[in-house]
């Protein structure tokens, strides 16, 4: 099976994430970001609103359109709904899988060893979940890693060039229309740099006129919306742009030091990660040195350069995964030569900790699930036997196949493993449900049949008008003053008002309680209860 899987990278790649990832892509709950990014797919579909881009009726725009271009053709195709605006990140993920796989052969010249890259960078834990906390990051960097992989051609090459010089151009453009700068920063330089450091621009001359186009290509179609939205709306535009660029410096301040523990967004893969990142041990048994140093110095460039923001957070790492994933590689492959004959247990310790660990999760998850769930498996019982099973079985086959060290096995059951979480466990979240859940998607019909209209105030989530279906005018001024409209019977979506504001609304309506929409996945009780996905429903009448 592994012979089969190796001959056949490119066709594995995109089947192991196809298999992965398109079953359960509905399940999980929609993000604040997805939805964003949702409402205004949906709203280019119904309202034509493709170019001067809106969120539940109102300009929105912080981000580039061609990620939720793709969202909104992709619904145009399969229907407004999570499934099929989720789709076209399945296909970027399998992109990113594919051209990690392609520049690693590059650097190589193994197509076992950049077929272990790319399964590293498909099963690093912020690759998938990206996609859900911030969509727009999977096409920035997609994109950008078709670019790279093609500039890493054209920086080789000595003859041949426009065929890179316009895929890469085109990709860089593209990038930039998913999320402005942001992988060029995160990703390019620290490319760029890192390229000069370790195999310097020999020959660059011949090539200067391709680089020039490269980035007159970019320009033009990285640049063209903003310049068209800066023409059309420029009042809204410039004070959009100006309250994203003050973020930069005031939002989610972090210490220089934050990105520090970045090895750990890996997940499965953490311990390899940090083990890769040990240089003086590393380099005198890797197979090829100058590619080893390349990754090495892309991956510290590239956390470097976002320490330097003020603005941190978690998922700003993202993109370093993709450098990091190469490095492993290198680590992984050391071991699949050598750790039948190696000896010492200062090396051996740390493989046989990290995947005996996840051997160990897989053979207790239907203790871990059962506790966890036992209350809530009424209806899901197939799903938990089933996931039991398979991850069970995995976890004896790791053990097994780690005693006998035969680590090349163990790292593609290990792989196997993360698959089969999305694919036998996911279905288990819906188990998760608490009793709180009120679903809201019925409103905008039962609103229709009493024949008023709905609006919002005092704060409704992106999730909550997501889930509505239709854009909720808001009708409170910046102050969460009410304005109220002209209907002398309407539907009020807001926070739960205090005493102090019914008896104010209640001098001209009658308030009328209908319900308290709570869209938690956490119980009322934790933590983790947010009282910004609750909001309570009143029908107002005027006196």
């Amino acid at each position: 099976m592994i012979k089969i899987i190796e001959k056949h990278p490119i066709v594995t790649i995109c089947i192991m994430v196809a298999v992965m990832l398109l079953p359960n892509l509905h399940v999980m709950q929609v993000t604040i970001m997805e939805a964003r990014n949702f409402i205004t797919a949906r709203e280019m579909i119904l309202d034509n609103h493709w170019l001067l881009t809106t969120m539940n009726g109102e300009a929105r725009y912080e981000k580039p359109p061609l990620p939720t271009w793709l969202s909104a053709i992709s619904a145009l195709i399969f229907g407004i709904q999570v499934y099929a605006l989720r789709l076209p990140t399945v296909f970027m993920i399998m992109l990113l899988g594919v051209f990690v796989y392609k520049l690693s052969v590059s650097l190589v010249q193994n197509k076992v060893h950049s077929l272990v890259n790319a399964c590293l960078v498909i099963t690093a834990f912020y690759t998938v979940g990206i996609t859900i906390e911030a969509p727009w990051d999977i096409y920035a960097h997609g994109f950008m890693m078709v670019a790279i992989y093609n500039l890493f051609q054209l920086f080789q090459k000595t003859s041949n060039f426009w065929t890179h010089t316009l895929i890469a151009g085109i990709c860089l453009g593209f990038s930039f229309l998913s999320k402005g700068p942001v992988s060029l920063y995160a990703l390019f330089l620290p490319f760029v740099l890192a390229y000069a450091f370790t195999y310097k621009f020999k020959a660059f001359k011949p090539k200067t006129f391709s680089v020039f186009s490269v980035l007159i290509l970019m320009l033009a179609i990285g640049g063209w919306w903003f310049i068209y939205v800066r023409l059309i709306d420029p009042e809204t535009f410039t004070h959009i742009t100006q309250k994203e660029t003050s973020n930069w410096g005031s939002y989610n301040i972090r210490p220089f030091y934050y990105y520090w523990s970045f090895f750990t967004q890996s997940g499965i893969w953490t311990i390899p990660a940090f083990i890769s990142l040990l240089y003086p041990y590393l380099k005198t048994r890797v197979r090829n040195l100058k590619a080893y140093k390349f990754s090495f110095y892309w991956t510290l460039i590239a956390v470097v350069l976002l320490s330097l923001i003020p603005e941190k957070k978690s998922r700003y790492l993202m993109p370093v995964l993709i450098p990091l994933a190469i490095n492993t590689g290198f680590y992984i492959d050391y071991l699949i030569q050598h750790f039948k004959t190696l000896k010492d247990k200062r090396e051996t310790i740390p493989v046989y900790f990290n995947f005996g660990l996840i051997a160990a999760i897989g053979i207790v998850f239907p203790v871990i699930a059962y506790l966890g769930l036992k209350d809530q498996l009424q209806g899901f019982w197939i799903q938990y036997i089933t996931a039991s099973i398979v991850l069970f079985s995995i976890g004896i086959l790791i053990f097994i196949n780690l005693k006998n060290k035969a680590i090349k096995t163990v790292f593609y059951l290990t792989v196997l493993f993360y698959g089969s979480i999305f694919i036998v466990a996911l279905p288990l979240y819906n188990a998760m449900v608490p009793e709180h859940y009120t679903q809201i998607t019925t409103l905008k019909d039962e609103a229709k049949t009493e024949g008023i209209n709905v609006y919002g105030s005092n704060y409704v989530s992106p999730e909550m008008i997501w889930l509505y279906g239709d854009v909720l005018p808001i009708i409170a001024d910046d102050n969460d003053e009410l304005l109220f409209p002209k209907d002398k019977r309407f539907g009020l979506l807001a926070r739960e008002f205090t005493d102090t504001e019914l008896q104010s609304i209640g001098e001209l309506y009658n308030i009328d309680f209908v319900r308290t929409y709570d869209i938690n996945m956490a119980d009322s009780s934790s933590k983790k209860h947010n009282d910004r996905l609750v909001n309570t429903y009143y029908i107002l009448t005027k006196k």
